[in-house]
């Protein structure tokens, strides 16, 4: 049975998000956002009018999650009064108390995606480190455990490209996570070196290994977002896909394979960006395909140097570097934990399949950052 103290809890925080989300001052622009679609040349403009419809639907998107907050509030209060009349369960309670936190720990996360890129869907890839079998296997490892976790998410995931490991695992592999808002906003904790610590399967010795593997997530962007590509700056070459597929797979050159002479608008020093897709035997299609993740590293790019800037006058503030060593997974030792937040588990079976929400929490808590551009 739930205190008085954890009720009051609850509903200084739904209180509080009241506040911080502005709720009504979002009532009064939902209104008048909402109006201007009435006009009855509101579709002469197809794509203003998607922009708007979309406007709308975000600002409807907050007061409804904090409408779903205040009602289990005052439902957990009612409960609780009840309660001392006889009148419900301490398990009624518990279960009203119970679906109240849900509720306002999922708008308290989603408080934190302020950031123009965080509802993004995302690009994510995976390198293998140096260690030959070991590290491919670890990749692959990941590989599937990011899987599982959209997967539980609603999301659905599709390879660009993917190179098979020498024996086992993979060295790399790239997907697109899609199909819902937020998966880069909760995918960007990601970013980084990930670090293995097991008895390898594949050491006769059964020696105790240490291996790597390193995330890399972006913005997935669309075209409502604005991304310059220099055409001088583009070639293409086109090659036959390997591996499993049919007869047809060998013989067409449906496989391309993109480069692009970046050069970094500060210090003018260039360097290529290779992008290789051989998502499908439609080559337009994996050309189209491999032109949109251009783009979101070029988003991407551009993104980072902002948060540096940002990070930069943000003075005092622990600083966050991209491709630091995140996270150390020890097997034996039966412990995950997060280098930046200190953030740990000894659930690795449960990490391993995708679960992984307390990790990407416990970051999100760590380094909030503000809606200001």
């Amino acid at each position: 049975m739930i205190t008085a103290d954890q009720l009051k809890d609850v509903l200084e925080r739904a209180d509080a998000l009241h506040r911080y989300l502005d709720i009504d001052r979002k009532m009064v622009e939902f209104e008048e956002e909402q109006l201007r679609t009435q006009a009855p040349d509101f579709w002469e403009d197809p794509q203003r009018a998607q922009e708007q419809m979309k406007l709308v639907k975000g600002i409807e998107k907050w007061i409804k999650g904090y409408k779903e907050v205040r009602q289990y509030a005052d439902e957990l209060q009612l409960a609780f009064d009840f309660y001392h009349d006889d009148m419900v369960s301490e398990e009624e309670v518990d279960a009203d108390y119970a679906k109240a936190i849900k509720a306002i720990e999922d708008l308290e996360l989603k408080n934190m995606l302020r950031q123009q890129e965080d509802p993004m869907e995302c690009v994510l890839k995976i390198n293998s480190g140096a260690g030959g079998t070991e590290s491919q296997d670890w990749a692959q490892m990941l590989m599937r455990m990011y899987m599982r976790w959209a997967e539980a998410h609603g999301y659905k995931v599709s390879i660009s490209n993917l190179q098979e490991g020498d024996e086992a695992g993979i060295k790399s592999v790239t997907m697109e996570i899609e199909g819902g808002e937020y998966a880069y906003g909760f995918l960007k904790s990601e970013n980084g070196v990930h670090r293995l610590v097991r008895v390898s399967p594949f050491n006769a010795q059964g020696k105790r290994m240490t291996s790597f593997a390193s995330v890399f997530v972006s913005p997935l962007v669309d075209d409502s977002i604005e991304v310059f590509v220099d055409p001088a700056r583009v070639s293409w070459d086109t090659f036959r896909s390997g591996g499993a597929g049919g007869q047809n797979v060998n013989k067409v050159e449906s496989g391309v394979r993109l480069r692009y002479m970046y050069q970094d608008p500060d210090t003018g020093e260039e360097e290529e960006i290779l992008i290789e897709n051989t998502e499908t035997r439609d080559q337009p299609k994996n050309r189209a395909k491999a032109m949109l993740l251009l783009k979101s590293q070029l988003y991407d790019r551009a993104m980072k140097k902002r948060l540096e800037e940002q990070a930069k006058i943000e003075a005092g503030k622990k600083k966050i570097e991209w491709g630091s060593q995140i996270r150390s997974y020890v097997f034996d030792d039966r412990r995950v934990k997060d280098h930046r937040t200190n953030y740990q588990t000894s659930d690795v079976d449960g990490v391993m399949d995708g679960k992984i929400d307390d990790f990407i929490k416990a970051y999100l808590m760590e380094f909030p950052v503000n809606d200001e551009q």
